[in-house]
């Protein structure tokens, strides 16, 4: 690896760490209470990124998108959510600890990384898999959940189960009709679909309403990776380190070898395919505590690989973008 490669890696790293460690200071040291986290978060989610993702894919049309990354990458993904859900059992416990092995944290680091990093054209491929990565992973997690706690009924009144299985089959549909609604109307995929549907028109924004966008936009990259840090300053591993270790790892580490793979065998190659790596590279997404938390499963394992996560991302993400320079 040459210097002249490393460079504009590192430097498109640095702040985003640097970032992450003053909310983490600022955590650690009280300044930011713990009641101001959810309204900062509300603020970041409500109102800076919708900003951010409606401007950046307004400009942006259909024709020009290549929609092979999102198969490559849900090939992978889903792979290693199916192989680690054989290793660790179809059991609540297992399935929300591999979908942790398998979600990144895409928004709050992975846009302002990708937009450092790759300028425009690698945010567009970015968002391309974000429009849908919650809804793809969250209602397939949530099948497989809800198949997991009807085995588990199943099994501890076998006597029962014929009764109860259609309406627990039922409540299984509404469920994920559920989370793919909430998935597609969230502060997330909606912009970015208005965005393209907007781009489509062939209207370009207004300066006195481009102008706000951008302010607010650009707001977003900096206060998103310190609430990063601050969250992180909260984060308990404790006796669960050893557990935490192993997901981060297949998060880290394996899932971006396995979308490595995947976009070789699509046939894809450069830009698109650094930006795919990069972020099946990028640590465990916040999604999953909010999942682990509505199932009431697994908590602590889950906040605990948070904290590894991103941590060790340090180290791994920045080892995977210099090679991939």
């Amino acid at each position: 690896m040459n210097l002249a490669a490393a460079q504009p890696v590192l430097a498109s790293l640095t702040p985003v760490f640097l970032l992450i460690g003053v909310g983490f200071m600022a955590g650690r040291a009280g300044w930011i209470r713990a009641e101001a986290v959810k309204d900062l978060s509300n603020l970041v989610f409500l109102l800076l990124i919708p900003a951010l993702l409606f401007r950046t894919m307004s400009g942006v049309h259909i024709e020009q998108l290549d929609l092979r990354p999102i198969a490559a990458y849900f090939v992978a993904a889903l792979g290693l959510l199916a192989a680690l859900v054989g290793w660790l059992g179809l059991h609540p416990r297992g399935v929300v600890t591999a979908l942790a092995g398998v979600f990144s944290n895409m928004v709050m680091i992975g846009i302002t990384l990708v937009e450092l990093a790759y300028g425009q054209q690698g945010l567009v491929t970015l968002l391309t898999l974000v429009s849908v990565h919650a809804l793809v992973l969250l209602t397939v997690a949530t099948v497989v959940l809800e198949v997991a706690v009807a085995k588990e009924a199943a099994a501890l009144s076998p006597a029962v189960a014929p009764v109860t299985a259609v309406p627990r089959w039922r409540m299984l549909l509404v469920q994920s009709a559920r989370v793919a609604r909430g998935a597609l109307i969230h502060p997330i995929p909606l912009p970015i679909l208005c965005g393209l549907l907007f781009a489509q028109t062939g209207w370009v924004l207004p300066p006195v309403v481009d102008k706000p966008l951008q302010l607010l936009g650009n707001a977003f990259g900096p206060m998103a990776l310190v609430l990063v840090g601050v969250t992180l300053a909260r984060t308990p591993v404790g006796a669960h380190w050893r557990g935490a270790l192993g997901v981060s790892l297949s998060k880290n580490l394996v899932l971006p070898l396995l979308v490595g793979v995947s976009a070789w065998a699509f046939g894809i190659s450069g830009l698109p395919m650094t930006v795919m790596v990069v972020a099946a590279a990028l640590p465990i997404g916040a999604n999953v505590f909010l999942f682990s938390q509505r199932y009431n499963v697994a908590h602590d394992l889950v906040t605990a690989s948070l904290g590894v996560s991103t941590v060790l991302a340090m180290l791994t993400l920045s080892a995977i973008m210099l090679w991939l320079a």
